[in-house]
């Protein structure tokens, strides 16, 4: 086979959460000695930012998303013995949670889907997080970024609070945000990292800010 009708495999594979036709493909990618990256990157990852376009066009929903996101997990189990150490090593570790006093979580949900699919080691604080707790569970989890979401404009000063309290322990951690009422400006306003507008943005802007 190919390269690039293995990599078309993984794509289709996660864009129609078809779980034997990941592991086949992924079987086939390193029969063919090709790259982790590549697999995870050219393959895997776009086949997630696909879904990711297609959920937020209101084509498919979480259920979707998160098969999909278990589809590119047994791809990365797979992955994993050829790997340092896991796939978290491979990519990075990143802490996501709603800000305090938000209760709303689809949006974050779909985004540590996205982010686990791309082969991240995400964990999920869950809502109303509060900074001190973002910053506890980066710190003992080794992670490199915190992704805070605000549903409510009511929550959005949670967020810089979180920027805030980071800088207070000499910045650690890159901070980055979303929500329906966040924007860059916002974003930009309150010294954050990254700002992401939807869920299929998120792994371009977490892969463009660890290079």
């Amino acid at each position: 086979m190919s390269k690039e009708s293995i990599l078309a495999d993984l794509r289709t594979a996660v864009e129609t959460w078809n779980v034997k036709l990941a592991q086949d493909a992924t079987n086939a990618a390193i029969n063919e000695k090709l790259a982790i990256k590549d697999i995870i990157e050219q393959g895997l990852g776009k086949g997630m930012e696909n879904i990711g376009e297609r959920f937020d066009k209101a084509e498919i929903y979480l259920p979707q998303v998160v098969a999909a996101s278990k589809t590119m997990e047994a791809a990365i189990k797979i992955l994993e013995p050829l790997m340092t150490a896991g796939a978290g090593a491979l990519r990075g570790t990143i802490v996501m949670g709603t800000v305090e006093g938000d209760i709303h979580e689809i949006g974050k949900n779909v985004c540590c889907a996205m982010l686990r699919g791309a082969g991240y080691n995400v964990i999920d604080l869950g809502p109303d997080t509060s900074s001190q707790t973002f910053l506890d569970a980066a710190e003992e989890n080794k992670a490199t970024i915190i992704g805070g979401s605000a549903l409510m404009t009511t929550t959005l000063e949670a967020q810089r609070e979180l920027v805030e309290a980071n800088k207070e322990i000499g910045a650690p951690f890159l901070c980055i945000f979303g929500g329906a009422p966040c924007s860059k400006a916002w974003c930009d306003e309150i010294g954050a990292d990254g700002y992401s507008a939807t869920a299929a943005e998120i792994i371009e802007l977490v892969n463009t800010i660890l290079r």
